[in-house]
């Protein structure tokens, strides 16, 4: 019983903590709502547009890159825990899937998806809809 009463105290701090928080912006917060304040925040940037254009597709493969590489480099913590166990052979295999992770990352790199800087309409960008001619949708 005692280890279950120190989680029902943290709960309720939480709890009350939000609770609180809430309830203070809304007492102390102002209250002038204009369609300004009231327009959802787009990074300092004006929504302009429909939310639903059409993203390149680089975009979607940076970030499953990110997170392939992101959780093979949580692999590298356990390993680095058990190292002493793990003796040569231990080491051996860390080298070996760090020079394979490497090698992903150089394929991915010269196959241009972290290129950004000369797309072109037509591979996978925002404009593929458009005729280079005249700027109409074809």
């Amino acid at each position: 019983m005692q280890g279950w009463v120190s989680i029902l105290i943290m709960t309720a701090l939480g709890a009350g903590f939000a609770l609180i928080s809430v309830l203070l912006s809304s007492l102390l917060g102002p209250r002038k709502p204009s369609p300004e304040k009231a327009a959802p925040y787009e990074c300092g940037m004006p929504p302009v547009g429909d939310a639903r254009e059409r993203q390149s597709v680089k975009f979607y493969l940076v970030a499953m890159i990110f997170l392939l590489f992101d959780i093979e480099i949580a692999f590298l913590y356990p390993w680095a825990m058990a190292l002493r166990d793990l003796q040569w052979a231990g080491y051996v295999q860390v080298i070996l899937f760090m020079v394979l992770l490497l090698a992903g990352y150089v394929y991915v790199w010269r196959k241009g998806v972290l290129d950004w800087g000369n797309e072109k309409p037509g591979l996978g960008t925002r404009d593929e809809g458009f005729a280079q001619t005249n700027g109409t949708r074809s």
